[in-house]
């Protein structure tokens, strides 16, 4: 079993920056690809970035790429997500998802899921 804590969201302005963090505990490591996806209410979930177990691969939805960067610590079983340039549209409850194997953009191919975390981007 995994467990997924996220941590970082809050309220920002519009060109600022946020750092997320996931703190996994459990088994995980690097035979776990993880992933970021977002859901602002009355919405669908969208994929935002993810990460290759080893982190020699990152993947990035086209509306974040040159302002977001994925990375993770194994040796600390986290992963963040660095956020620059934020935009109104930004703003969404943020989570964090593990999955045994390869990265995906797919949310329904992960095995695990944090709680979210919410970020708010003011324009």
């Amino acid at each position: 079993q995994v467990q997924l804590v996220e941590s970082g969201g809050g309220l920002v302005q519009a060109g600022g920056s946020l750092r997320l963090s996931c703190a996994a505990s459990g088994r995980t490591g690097s035979s776990y690809a993880m992933g970021w996806f977002r859901q602002d209410p009355g919405k669908k979930q969208q994929f935002v970035a993810a990460i290759s177990g080893s982190g020699d691969n990152t993947y990035y939805a086209d509306s974040v790429k040159g302002r977001f960067t994925i990375s993770r610590d194994n040796a600390k079983n986290t992963v963040y997500l660095e956020m620059n340039s934020l935009k109104p549209e930004d703003t969404a409850v943020y989570y964090c998802a593990a999955r045994f194997g390869g990265s995906s953009w797919y949310g329904h191919l992960y095995d695990y899921w944090g709680q979210g975390t919410q970020v708010t981007v003011s324009s």
